[in-house]
């Protein structure tokens, strides 16, 4: 199922300076800024959760603590 469905709930923004002209038709735009802010945003929470540590007293260990 691919992250960046127009209608699935999830939310990303994105913001133009318009630079430049699209070289492409703008639905094929859109869906291309879609599929890589649905790339960022994996990228960013598989960081996060590298990069989390352990709470102490929780008794879960982080991921780069618990294996």
């Amino acid at each position: 199922r691919p992250a960046h469905a127009p209608f699935d709930g999830d939310i990303v923004f994105a913001l133009s300076t318009a630079r430049r002209p699209l070289d492409e038709p703008a639905p094929m735009a859109v869906a291309r800024i879609g599929a890589l802010a649905a790339d960022v945003l994996a990228r960013a929470i598989a960081r996060g959760v590298y990069e989390a540590t352990t709470w102490p007293g929780i008794g879960v260990p982080a991921w780069k603590n618990g294996r």
